[in-house]
């Protein structure tokens, strides 16, 4: 089974998922008003995401809302670094 965003989005518009979301949110910023630019995990240092997939669906949702931007192409997930997308 691969990664499917459409599968993993529901969970986010659950408590658990709008919690970690937001935690996640707020670590991201801080990495981005320090470093300017982080790698994928390590926006989700411990936010209780629950799995892998649930931890990618964090991600993508935060593209989709606007907050950050994949400045990377292809490779592996672990090496994606996002940047502010404003």
């Amino acid at each position: 089974m691969s990664y499917c965003y459409g599968v993993e989005r529901s969970w986010l518009f659950t408590d658990d998922g709008q919690r970690c979301l937001m935690k996640a949110r707020d670590q991201a910023g801080e990495l981005l008003r320090t470093a300017g630019a982080f790698m994928s995990f390590a926006a989700l240092k411990g936010v209780p995401y629950g799995d892998t997939w649930k931890a990618l669906a964090i991600l993508d949702r935060l593209v989709e809302l606007g907050i950050l931007r994949e400045v990377t192409a292809g490779g592996r997930v672990q090496d994606c670094v996002f940047v502010s997308a404003t």
